[in-house]
């Protein structure tokens, strides 16, 4: 049975986007507030992260799951204001940060129990919002199914991105060495304050010449890779032997001819994943790894989220424009309550 605070509201404020499009497209829009079910809870939503995947879905070129809630949003911190039929952890009124299936950019949004986390020690609200979505995403993919270790080199692309900073200080935290490509100076520097060794100019930089420079001719470990293109080929050059190339993004087509010869000659893997679309159990899997093997570094003040600008729900769209500009540096939040 759902126990709440005795919500008198029944309806709430949330970010339409229609049938999708351009940014201007969404709009503050009401619908009922929705209900826990059966292992889920009730959030009054603080803060909600603003992601690369709500651009592509507000879009149109990333359609939510079977079963995932259509609207924009996937993570999110506040307070619990309802838990439903067995749910122990969590009670009304506790400050939790979450991922969340959608639905994020709202007064009150539902999530499965088991996604949500406790705020790390020291950390506010709006830092927590900006933890899920890109913490799970780092996660997985660097050190599950990268399996990055101690002393191991990790290329990153696109470290100026919250992604790209998260991982970045993640795994220096964990005593990896970090390098990087940007695109301009002022990222460059964001990537250096965050624990990178180096940051390539993609512009002005052949990534690869430059791995083989820093590495002795060795290559990296791993590359986490966001842009795919013909970038792809140019990471198999740049990977060491028995290298890992995780892929999580295609922001310059995923598409691509390529010569599989590094793959065999070096004994690569080349792999990747996406998070949305993963079960309510694997996605529980990572949380508890998460605030395991992360909380306590984030409660000991250590690679916490960059923020770049903190928008009202009502600014969605100015928030995505700002997404879509590239000029952002760290993670972009809507203020909700």
């Amino acid at each position: 049975m759902e126990k709440d605070l005795n919500l008198g509201v029944q309806t709430m404020r949330y970010i339409d986007h229609g049938v999708g499009g351009a940014p201007d497209c969404m709009r503050i829009a009401q619908r009922a507030r929705p209900s826990p079910g059966e292992g889920e809870v009730l959030i009054e939503v603080a803060y909600a992260g603003v992601n690369r995947p709500d651009v592509l879905q507000r879009s149109g070129s990333y359609p939510p799951p079977p079963g995932a809630s259509p609207w924009l949003g996937l993570e999110v911190s506040g307070r619990i204001a309802a838990v439903g039929g067995g749910v122990t952890r969590w009670r009304v009124g506790d400050e939790v940060c979450a991922l969340v299936p959608g639905g994020g950019y709202a007064d009150y949004c539902v999530t499965h129990a088991s996604h949500c986390l406790p705020v790390p020690g020291g950390l506010s609200l709006l830092q927590a919002a900006l933890l899920p979505e890109t913490y799970f995403t780092v996660w997985t993919n660097v050190f599950e199914r990268g399996r990055l270790a101690q002393g191991e080199t990790l290329l990153v692309h696109g470290g100026s991105s919250g992604i790209g900073l998260t991982a970045i200080q993640l795994a220096h935290a964990r005593g990896a060495r970090v390098l990087t490509t940007v695109g301009n100076d002022a990222k460059a520097q964001a990537c250096l304050a965050a624990g990178a060794e180096r940051a390539i100019r993609h512009r002005d930089e052949d990534f690869v010449a430059v791995v083989q420079e820093l590495t002795g001719g060795a290559g990296v470990n791993l590359i986490l890779d966001m842009v795919g293109g013909e970038y792809v080929a140019r990471n198999l050059r740049a990977l060491a032997l028995e290298g890992r190339l995780v892929q999580i993004a295609f922001l310059e087509g995923s598409t691509v001819n390529i010569d599989m010869t590094p793959i065999m000659l070096k004994r690569l893997t080349v792999t990747g994943s996406t998070l949305r679309a993963r079960t309510v159990q694997q996605k529980a899997d990572i949380a508890a790894a998460l605030e395991q093997q992360v909380w306590p570094v984030l409660t000991a003040g250590k690679a916490l989220p960059v923020i770049h600008e903190v928008l009202s729900l009502d600014e969605a769209p100015a928030a995505h424009r700002l997404m879509e500009s590239g000029v952002h540096i760290g993670k972009i939040a809507l203020k909700v309550h």
